[in-house]
């Protein structure tokens, strides 16, 4: 492949590439993220599943300073330290400006996986995200897949 060559990511799906992915990320960038006055939320309770399975959580939201003991960004390209994957707890009409974010950011800083979580679906920013090769899943609990496929809690 030549360096003009992207090579595509792709729309992951089936039961064995998800496992692959939840098993192989390390460091998770979470866009929306609520804070922990929201224990009982999903943006605030599935990060905190991860991070008790061994996950390291970057919260992302401006309104945030801390969440789960970590330091808050307000926007991906305001994280210092690379990210695996970003899990997305954001609505619909904002997914095709959230990507716009992801593709700005340079190439070597971009994650390997953008993850929108159930019921947030947007094939034509997931498309754009492909071609610029990052493996994209929609419509999908990150916290059931991490409950599935990462080890439990210590303790």
């Amino acid at each position: 492949m030549s360096e003009r060559e992207t090579p595509s990511g792709r729309l992951i799906e089936n039961e064995e590439e998800l496992a692959a992915i939840v098993r192989a990320m390390r460091t998770i960038a979470v866009v929306g993220m609520k804070g922990d006055d929201r224990p009982d939320e999903s943006a605030h309770a599935i990060p905190a599943l991860l991070q008790a399975r061994g996950c390291r959580v970057i919260p992302v939201n401006p309104k945030l300073e801390r969440a789960l003991g970590e330091r808050a960004w307000p926007a991906l390209a305001a994280i210092p330290e690379p990210f695996d994957l970003v899990d997305v707890f954001r609505r619909i009409d904002v997914i095709p400006a959230l990507a716009d974010e992801i593709l700005a950011l340079p190439a070597d800083r971009r994650p390997r996986v953008v993850w929108l979580q159930s019921g947030i679906r947007h094939d034509e920013a997931a498309a754009r995200l492909t071609a610029a090769g990052i493996d994209v899943v929609q419509d999908a609990c990150l916290g059931i897949y991490g409950s599935r496929y990462l080890p439990p809690p210590a303790g």
